[in-house]
């Protein structure tokens, strides 16, 4: 279902949709309440809800949505705006599934950036998920020597899978925390501060050239990748343009390989939901240079794309539900060397 207040918008969006043959915009709506009574006499595996909207917005109609049809699969429309970011990641703490931010301009619906992304994730969310992996995961030994760093890696569903990582590290956490989660550039601050607010570490956008600080987390900014660089005073952040990787910038691939390389391979990788692969060559590096991987289960992600490609490559220390990751990171952040 497409929900949009604008005729013209709701038509480019199920174009576009329906541009793919697997995907078929079965109802359209013009507000929330109208999105309520189609999704009660249509079966709908996915909504594209726009936020601002007359008679019902899509803030309030979203968690009545959730709560008529628990498994339905909710993409915010979003602006590009500080007040747009706001909005949503107060939508994916209520239970949106992703957003996608919609150009100012109609015409730029169509076009080959949006398109993919949009249809990429309406097909990835109504993917069906396994009751169970269809075969036990392979799990590596823990590390012989402590981690210099702990770096993670999410995207559909992350900036919540986040917070409650956050929330989960406590206060004490004897190393740096670098993130990179797909977003635009006027969404990762405003998940940074998200992110400090739910737990108890200090949480900042990357600056080029910021020292890293045990118990501090630092965000790459959307729209470029963060690497680690190793300088006299010890890790510190350079942030790059160069260009997209995986269809990503950032992209957790970066961020990780130089990672192994700063800290010759000692770095502890948490893989969250997300949909895609990125981040699986990064992790084969750190693991392949001696780090280690946690990553999160099928049943607790949104996409199990991200972390489903690092663990059933085998690269895996662990497969956890989501709130046993941080307590498995404490215990692998306390090891001490043979």
């Amino acid at each position: 279902m497409v929900c949009d207040d604008s005729a013209v918008i709701r038509s480019a969006i199920a174009r576009v949709l329906e541009s793919d043959a697997g995907i078929r915009v079965v109802a359209r709506a013009g507000d929330g309440r109208e999105a309520l009574e189609q999704a009660r006499r249509i079966a709908i595996d996915v909504v594209v809800l726009d936020i601002e909207m007359p008679v019902m917005d899509g803030l309030a109609a979203l968690p009545l949505l959730l709560r008529e049809h628990p498994g339905l699969k909710v993409v915010m429309a979003s602006t590009l705006t500080t007040r747009g970011a706001e909005i949503t990641l107060r939508a994916l703490s209520l239970g949106a599934a992703d957003f996608v931010a919609k150009p100012s301009a109609v015409a730029a619906l169509g076009e080959g950036l949006f398109r993919r992304e949009l249809v990429q994730k309406v097909k990835g969310l109504a993917a069906p998920r396994r009751a169970a992996p269809t075969a036990p995961l392979a799990c590596r030994p823990p590390p012989v020597q402590p981690p210099r760093l702990l770096a993670v890696g999410s995207s559909t569903g992350g900036p919540q899978a986040l917070c409650t990582l956050a929330q989960g590290l406590g206060a004490r956490v004897p190393v740096p925390v670098v993130v990179t989660q797909h977003m635009p550039a006027s969404f990762t601050p405003i998940l940074a501060a998200h992110i400090a607010r739910a737990g108890a570490l200090d949480c900042t956008e990357a600056k080029d050239g910021a020292p890293l600080r045990p118990g501090h987390i630092t965000v790459a900014p959307g729209g470029r990748h963060m690497v680690v660089e190793r300088g006299p005073a010890g890790l510190r952040v350079r942030l790059s343009d160069d260009p997209p990787v995986n269809f990503c910038r950032p992209s957790a691939d970066p961020m990780l390989e130089s990672a192994a390389v700063a800290c010759d391979g000692r770095v502890l990788v948490a893989m969250l939901t997300g949909m895609g692969q990125d981040g699986l060559v990064g992790t084969r590096r750190v693991v392949d240079t001696g780090g280690t991987a946690v990553a999160q289960d099928e049943a607790t992600s949104v996409v199990w794309g991200m972390p489903g490609a690092v663990a059933r490559a085998g690269l895996c220390h662990a497969v956890l539900p989501l709130p046993k990751i941080a307590p498995r990171l404490l215990d692998l952040l306390a090891v001490v060397p043979a």
